[in-house]
């Protein structure tokens, strides 16, 4: 088995509570454990954020089910109304192609 500190794959051997930041990586370094919004703010590349018409909205949940980072919540902008915490959002659009009302309108990001 080729050595692999010297081989193309060179492992990135850091204690569990400081896991360094991707950018923070060697080249070729093997990465064994995938991050997650929940972790890491990846809102910073996204192309385009959910807006939601609040008077189309009926509440019901969908977009929170959903949204595969978990960051649409109720009542985090206004109470009782949903809306996506834009420091984890990837701008995905799953929330609203799943809204039943059509009221979540995925708009371009300004720079």
């Amino acid at each position: 088995m080729p050595d692999s500190s010297t081989g193309p794959l060179r492992r990135c051997h850091v204690a569990q509570s400081a896991k360094p930041k991707w950018t923070e990586l060697a080249p070729g370094a093997a990465i064994v454990e995938p991050a997650s919004a929940r972790q890491n703010r990846t809102g910073d590349w996204r192309s385009q954020r959910p807006v939601w018409e609040h008077e189309k909205c009926i509440r019901c949940g969908v977009c929170v089910a959903f949204c595969p980072e978990g960051c649409v919540h109720f009542g985090q902008q206004q109470e009782g109304l949903p809306s996506a915490d834009l420091e984890y959002c990837k701008g995905c659009g799953i929330c609203a192609h799943e809204c039943p009302t059509a009221c979540i309108s995925m708009v371009e990001e300004e720079e």
